[in-house]
């Protein structure tokens, strides 16, 4: 037998063998939305607002580095139904102090709190302003997560229980990493990184301190919006969506956005407060604005109002319940030709 032959004979399968476990240790980036709900309701059994976006590799599940983006109600039944410990967070990146978003932190850090993890990175806005004159602030908001439980005597009586816990309670575990205001127009600033990871932050308009996220990866790029909306809160204006938003979403693979539908615009019959209307995205602007941003996949989350239902709290959804065609159409019309997924609790996106 000729030696070249013989010579690919043997080197086929070990190339072959090769090619295979590249593929099976290749990178992977997991987006998954732990709650859709949209605003302070409790509808359908949604869960409140986040998102979880885990790296690594196809070997470990993706799971290498662990961030959660906002904490709202039900955030760590969700992470459980997906296999993520609070112990496996990483990291917890909050939008904006928004009941909806925030208020799953004191269960998650709870929870870590009474299985002795590990301390926790909370990226928020440093302390704001707002027009109104109160101040907003991240600060306080985890230094006194756990005052009722200290106050009630539950954190000393665990304590004594097990004194390996943190003597402070699950306010003991934050390690806070506070954005700095004003943050730069383009391309954002750069506020967490592990490993192969970077995330970003750019400042929105929606509330004072409001954020939005960009996190690159060897896999991919994601994009979280959080509520974010026009600068210019009133009906006459070129769009509903933030400006910043469309500089830190340029070519994105995948952007994570909250949604309003036009039917509960001012003067359509919901009632729907105009002030809470104008601070929010419109779904045909969204589409847009995603379309010009060159983003690939468009993942539409904590919906105003949610999936079929009649109303939204005190609020009557004019006509039928929507329904996800509603919201696509609305997308479609608007011009956007990437793909589009209408967002439900636990909806999973994967990029290898």
């Amino acid at each position: 037998m000729p030696a070249r032959v013989f010579l690919l004979l043997i080197l086929t399968p070990l190339l072959a063998c090769t090619e295979r476990s590249a593929a099976v240790s290749g990178n992977c980036l997991e987006v998954v939305l732990t709650g859709t709900q949209g605003g302070p309701p409790a509808v359908n059994g949604l869960a409140g607002a986040g998102t979880l976006v885990r790296y690594g590799t196809t070997g470990t599940s993706c799971a290498d580095v662990v961030m959660q983006f906002d904490v709202g109600r039900s955030t760590t039944e969700s992470l459980s139904q997906v296999g993520v410990s609070t112990r496996d967070v990483d990291a917890v990146f909050l939008t904006h102090l928004h009941s909806d978003h925030t208020e799953g932190l004191a269960s998650l850090l709870l929870l870590r709190w009474h299985y002795l993890g590990e301390v926790l990175d909370i990226i928020c806005s440093d302390d704001v302003e707002s027009a109104a004159g109160h101040t907003l602030s991240c600060r306080d908001y985890t230094v006194h997560i756990a005052d009722a439980m200290i106050a009630s005597g539950e954190i000393a009586q665990r304590i004594a229980e097990n004194n390996k816990r943190h003597a402070d309670g699950p306010a003991g575990l934050v390690e806070l990493r506070t954005v700095g205001l004003p943050l730069p127009s383009e391309p954002g600033a750069v506020v967490w990184e592990s490993g192969d990871v970077v995330v970003m932050a750019i400042a929105t308009s929606h509330i004072a301190g409001s954020l939005a996220y960009r996190v690159d990866t060897p896999a991919g790029s994601v994009v979280i919006g959080g509520d974010a909306g026009s600068s210019t809160p009133v009906s006459e204006r070129e769009s509903s969506t933030s400006e910043a938003v469309e500089i830190l979403a340029a070519g994105a693979d995948i952007l994570v956005h909250s949604v309003i539908h036009p039917v509960f615009g001012p003067g359509n019959g919901s009632n729907f407060p105009a002030v809470a209307y104008l601070r929010q995205s419109s779904v045909g602007d969204l589409g847009a604005m995603a379309e010009r941003a060159g983003v690939a996949q468009l993942l539409l989350t904590h919906l105003i109002p949610a999936l079929n239902i009649a109303s939204h709290g005190p609020f009557a959804v004019p006509g039928q319940p929507l329904t996800a065609a509603d919201f696509e159409a609305q997308l479609r019309a608007s011009g956007y030709k990437g793909e589009v997924h209408v967002g439900r609790d636990l909806l999973t996106i994967r990029l290898d």
